[in-house]
């Protein structure tokens, strides 16, 4: 059985790393008021970009569907993971990292695009490549960085180093669920042949475009990558100050559990401690009276 002392100390530290946890989930709590909403604004813009981009794809001619669409031969997939810089946020980075290592594509076709360290550590000890890194971008996420991700794996798509664009992010639903999610941004998905979803009714007319096709999907697709990228930064912030937050108050909650219980056994040791003192001095009375 542990000594008095002992229970002491081991309460003593765990009290000081109960404050820190506690403290941790405070500044979760507020960074996550403000992201929350940055995400919230977002999301209306996020969902409706990717669905018109797709359903421009699913109006648009074979000539131009062809034009973002890139024959698989060796080329190699981009995939961007946003992740967080640091850890202490439960299974947060860990739930990204699965969605790439389960994507089914192969590591040796894979080009990581890292946002956030913890990602970029995670797939590096697993062999995967790491083309850029851009970290930084998650201790204050601007559309400026989204841009400029977007910059370089539209550079990469079309000069055919890359033949497909995906991202790896966390969608943010509340502050107990936070969803892992695995998006194609390149080619977008569209119906069977490009014909148009039966179930919804939509008219299978073609898009018209102005000036030409070509130039308006050249200003068009570099938007709709920028803006889903940022879309994703956001949630993935507010996804992962909720996760921290989450786990914080689970590590707080874990604390004061701990300390309950080593209390109870202080007091234990203490009784016995106290109980023998008199044992002993009854003992000791009671050889002086013989």
């Amino acid at each position: 059985m542990a000594s008095m002392r002992d229970i002491k100390r081991r309460t003593q530290s765990i009290r000081s790393t109960g404050q820190i946890t506690k403290a941790m989930k405070l500044v979760s709590t507020v960074k996550l008021q403000k992201a929350r909403g940055r995400a919230e604004e977002a999301k209306p813009y996020f969902n409706h970009l990717y669905q018109t981009i797709v359903t421009m794809f699913d109006r648009a001619t074979p000539e131009i569907r062809e034009h973002y669409s890139r024959p698989s031969g060796n080329a190699k997939k981009a995939v961007i993971v946003i992740t967080s810089n640091r850890g202490l946020a439960g299974g947060y980075n860990s739930n990204v990292v699965k969605q790439v290592l389960g994507s089914g594509i192969a590591k040796e076709d894979a080009m990581i695009y890292a946002v956030g360290r913890k990602g970029r550590d995670a797939l590096r000890l697993r062999g995967y490549e790491i083309v850029k890194d851009y970290s930084e971008t998650m201790n204050n996420p601007l559309y400026s960085d989204a841009s400029d991700i977007s910059t370089d794996v539209m550079e990469a798509f079309e000069n055919g180093t890359v033949n497909e664009i995906y991202i790896a992010f966390t969608v943010f639903r509340n502050t107990v669920s936070q969803v892992p999610t695995f998006l194609k941004l390149l080619p977008a998905d569209i119906g069977i042949d490009g014909d148009s979803d039966p179930n919804t009714g939509a008219a299978e007319a073609l898009m018209n475009f102005e000036p030409d096709p070509e130039e308006a999907l050249r200003m068009i697709i570099p938007k709709y990558v920028s803006g889903e990228i940022f879309g994703a930064i956001m949630e993935a912030y507010a996804s992962e100050n909720g996760a921290r937050m989450q786990a914080m108050d689970n590590a707080t909650n874990n604390a004061n559990d701990m300390i309950g219980k080593l209390e109870l056994a202080y007091n234990r040791a203490r009784q016995g401690s106290i109980t023998q003192e008199l044992t002993e001095i009854i003992a000791g009375a009671n050889a002086l009276d013989t």
